[in-house]
């Protein structure tokens, strides 16, 4: 394991109300088409593992799983241009793994844009293999849409 993924000043821990504002200024950062604030309130309510990735105070990154009958979705999984390539990614990846292990569940699933090599070498260097796609899944601007990659990742 890199020095990166133990690193002290990078703390993983559960959302809280409070973080919503600035999980939401990270996503609409991150992506074109971002989760409302809304949506994210939502996923804390209804007691979805939601967590952050904190250094120095600042959130630089959240996920995002819902699981249930013995399986896990990782909705999102977001870090801030600025604190990417440190190995925040991964490690909120791991903690989400932990999760869906703790909540019983036995395959992880998830979607990610079909353009987004980053992500997906992240997830495939994690174990998770490509199970099909969903055509037009995401929007891409005002009159495309972009295809999700499925991966499944099976719990050991």
């Amino acid at each position: 394991m890199s020095a990166v993924l133990q690193d002290p000043g990078i703390e993983i821990r559960a959302m809280r109300e409070g973080d919503l504002d600035a999980v939401f200024d990270n996503e609409r950062a991150a992506y074109s088409h971002p989760w409302t604030r809304g949506i994210l309130r939502d996923c804390l309510r209804v007691g979805y593992d939601c967590h952050v990735a904190q250094a120095d105070g600042r959130i630089v990154g959240h996920a995002v799983l819902s699981s249930a009958v013995g399986e896990a979705h990782l909705l999102n999984l977001c870090v801030v241009q600025d604190a990417r390539g440190m190995g925040i990614g991964r490690r909120l990846l791991r903690c989400m793994l932990d999760l869906a292990q703790k909540n019983a569940a036995d395959t992880v699933f998830l979607e990610v844009r079909s353009s987004n090599s980053i992500a997906r070498c992240l997830y495939e260097s994690e174990g998770f293999c490509e199970i099909g796609q969903r055509r037009g899944y995401y929007p891409h601007d005002e009159h495309e849409r972009e295809d999700a990659v499925v991966y499944a990742k099976p719990l050991l």
